[in-house]
């Protein structure tokens, strides 16, 4: 029993998911409103998108690598989806097949998504080449993208895009259960992290990742195909990417070309927050979850307290440097 209990104490979820309900009952104790089905719903929804880039994040850092370009990335493949759903791109097309204009407003979206889904998906693959065929490290090779991405944002457009069509919107429309209001991009989320969930851990190419992160020599000598795996995982990556440039679309309603500047270090903040080793080849999706969830019950409780936002930063800061320091003395004892 003894053993049983120290292995659930030193599974790497069990900290950042004490931490997550410590601080809930301390928020509440501060603000009765925080427990509130409506509010608790609300922190789920402010989540999404760097929930959703924290899960391709979480990808990356397992193979002991790091993405600084992902929120970039997003941020172009949503000015993509959103500038040429409204932009008369494919009127022509529009007028070739002969679609009605109902037609068109659900053909039109869907090509655009595509077109978006595949530049993230692309945009992830360009890093794993260059980490992969060039031996470059992952730092800096998605250091040198997140600018390639940022100024391809501001090329390709300078303003927002808005009056964008359903389809492009329909994640940030809302159900309600007993009068908790619930929006579609929180079903969505949940189902990325299972989904990813399942790869990672009922799948051979989740186990390559864990191995390949662990200890890459070794698992080449296994037979384990190094760069291969790191390509799936970085193409992975961008296409999660891709989904949070739709999930960033459906909350704001809006193109923005100014989205996504600090979206890397939410996302980093969230897999580190979640027990995920920087190290690599230790850590699981449900953590990261929990640590995104952690981000957004701070901001959440400290909004709810009157504290200014400046320290909601400071906080998360702190978090993240304690963290970082207990996966590392971890990583010495072990």
């Amino acid at each position: 029993m003894t053993a049983q209990i120290r292995r659930i104490l030193t599974t790497p979820t069990v900290g950042p998911l004490l931490a997550l309900l410590v601080a809930c009952v301390f928020f509440y104790t501060q603000n009765q409103r925080f427990a509130t089905g409506n509010n608790l719903s609300l922190i789920i929804q402010q989540v999404t998108v760097v929930g959703t880039l924290a899960i391709g994040q979480t990808i990356i850092i397992l193979t002991a690598g790091i993405d600084l370009s992902n929120g970039l990335i997003m941020a172009f493949s949503q000015m993509l989806m959103a500038k040429m759903a409204v932009d008369g791109t494919f009127d022509p097309v529009v007028a070739q097949l002969g679609l009605s204009e109902s037609a068109a407003l659900i053909v039109v979206p869907f090509i655009t998504i595509t077109i978006g889904m595949v530049v993230a998906i692309g945009a992830g693959l360009l890093n794993g080449l260059l980490v992969t065929r060039l031996n470059l490290p992952p730092f800096i090779v998605t250091l040198g993208t997140l600018n390639i991405f940022f100024a391809l944002t501001r090329i390709y457009t300078i303003s927002s895009a808005t009056q964008l069509p359903d389809v492009l919107t329909f994640f940030g429309n809302t159900f309600t259960i007993q009068e908790t209001r619930i929006t579609y991009g929180t079903l969505m989320l949940l189902a990325l992290v299972a989904i990813t969930w399942y790869l990672l851990t009922q799948t051979q190419i989740g186990r390559h990742i864990y191995a390949v992160g662990d200890n890459p020599e070794a698992a080449r000598l296994t037979g384990i195909p190094v760069k291969r795996v790191l390509l799936i995982a970085y193409s992975y990556a961008g296409f999660m990417y891709g989904m949070a440039a739709l999930l960033l679309i459906a909350r704001t309603r809006v193109g923005d070309p100014q989205a996504g500047q600090n979206s890397n270090l939410e996302s980093i903040t969230a897999v580190v927050l979640g027990g995920t080793s920087l190290f690599g080849g230790r850590g699981n999706i449900i953590g990261t979850l929990v640590g995104a969830l952690i981000i957004g019950v701070l901001r959440n409780g400290l909004q709810l307290m009157g504290v200014p936002s400046i320290y909601q930063v400071l906080f998360t800061g702190i978090l993240v440097i304690t963290a970082v320091a207990v996966d590392q003395f971890s990583q010495r004892a072990g």
